[in-house]
């Protein structure tokens, strides 16, 4: 279809059809056969979590053949079990539990995953399936620390601006499964993780908090970074990071050995099938990166300030075209305004606010910003557009871009102009996605 259509015609159709290419190249069933060893002459055990963890398991029962063993559970997001194909018989249990804070059903979904590793043996095999989400969905608390603690500690972090690296760091120090420890509990088996990347450099050990990988940080990283954004955690915690107590194994701990980890899917992949389409289309794409961080309404400006020399033809880039990019942004929420309510929306909708504030109106220029897997924040939608017209719009309707910024409000804005992109859980992420189209 992408052959055939004017992507000039419709520019917000265009972008959506991209976004939906990057979904696509993610999705589980088109990733993991190639990736798949051969039945163990023992039993096989499947084990995962994530927003993704229903149809990675729903593509390993698809492709695993009928007359070997097959079993397990893995846990994903409330609402994101994808609709069963037909013929495909269930051999795995998913479970629902709450993201991004942790409740009590992705405890108990951690713990019973635990206790499905003892008795395991070298004639086994354990298929991990990880990608994004899996730190919140697979929580266990360590000793001394409840699930109400680790929820309090979760809403913080979220909220305070550290980096996905920080985070996963201190939920490593703050866990029984994570960091390595999953593994770990596996042994002797053979274990094989199957992730789908969802954070800037592909890093496993960052995936999900690395539940089958080594852990270079240690317990006093965990303690600077709570020290850093003034996160308050139990004293028992305190004590057991200081006296290391709750170190989690290295790299290169000899246990982990003969254990393998492969990537199905990552956000540069789906970047180049969106820019593959693109190409098809008769319009050039470039990749600015799939890593970039920071605070969202500021990148949003930056890319803006980009598509603005791009559209006056002073850029590095020949229009038509598309600039692509992704990663991992954060939002900063500070005390609520006095008389304001608190703002709705994620990094894609804060992201299109710092955008629409650049570009200044100016024609020619329009955009999509989503989380790949559908989810911004924790609205119902994956995220917002933006075109030369979104400022006259916002202003006609009395909708102001200032005040929807202080109040990180990007749900309300965009709502008001009907310009929230509505996906529906897409049963997969590789994190933030955004397009520019400049004509």
């Amino acid at each position: 279809m992408m052959q055939t259509m004017n992507p000039l015609a419709d520019p917000p159709v265009f972008l959506r059809s991209l976004y939906d290419a990057a979904v696509t190249r993610a999705l589980p069933l088109h990733n993991t056969a190639q990736f798949l060893p051969p039945p163990p002459r023992g039993r096989t055990l499947v084990l995962g979590a994530g927003k993704a963890a229903g149809a990675m398991a729903q593509a390993i029962e698809a492709l695993w053949p009928l007359d070997a063993p097959l079993s397990g559970l893995v846990v994903t997001r409330y609402g994101h079990i994808p609709p069963r194909p037909a013929g495909v018989a269930q051999r795995i249990e998913v479970l629902e539990a709450a993201h991004p804070v942790p409740d009590a059903a992705g405890e108990q979904a951690a713990r019973r995953i635990l206790a499905l590793t003892e008795g395991l043996t070298a004639d086994d095999l354990v298929l991990c399936l990880m990608s994004g989400g899996a730190s919140a969905l697979l929580t266990l608390p360590a000793l001394g620390l409840s699930l109400a603690d680790k929820q309090r500690i979760n809403k913080e972090l979220l909220r305070c601006g550290a980096h996905i690296g920080e985070i996963n760091s201190m939920r490593k120090h703050l866990s029984r499964i994570k960091g390595g420890r999953l593994a770990l509990a596996c042994t002797p088996a053979h274990v094989l993780t199957l992730a789908i990347s969802d954070v800037p450099g592909d890093d496993p050990s960052t995936i999900g908090s690395g539940p089958t990988v080594g852990d270079a940080s240690t317990c006093a990283d965990a303690l600077a970074i709570m020290q850093r954004y003034g996160i308050a955690v139990p004293e028992a915690v305190r004590a057991a990071w200081a006296d290391s107590s709750l170190e989690t194994p290295t790299p290169d701990d000899a246990r982990f050995a003969g254990q393998r980890y492969q990537l199905i899917a990552t956000p540069q992949q789906s970047l180049q099938a969106a820019a593959d389409a693109a190409r098809a289309a008769g319009v050039a794409a470039y990749i600015l990166s799939d890593e970039i961080e920071g605070e969202s309404l500021e990148v949003g400006k930056v890319h803006g300030a980009l598509a603005r020399a791009v559209a006056k033809g002073q850029g590095a880039f020949t229009k038509p075209c598309v600039l692509l990019s992704g990663g991992e942004t954060t939002v900063t929420i500070g005390p609520p305004l006095p008389g304001s309510a608190p703002g709705r929306g994620g990094r894609a909708g804060e992201f299109c606010l710092g955008l629409a504030q650049a570009l200044q109106a100016i024609p020619g220029v329009w955009a999509l910003a989503a989380d790949t897997d559908g989810i911004d924040g924790v609205e119902d939608n994956a995220g917002a557009r933006v075109g030369p017209d979104t400022l006259a719009r916002a202003s006609a309707a009395g909708v102001s871009l200032a005040s929807h910024q202080a109040r990180h409000d990007a749900y309300g804005f965009f709502s008001a102009l009907d310009d929230l992109v509505v996906t529906g859980p897409t049963h997969t992420n590789v994190n933030d996605f955004r397009a520019i189209l400049i004509t």
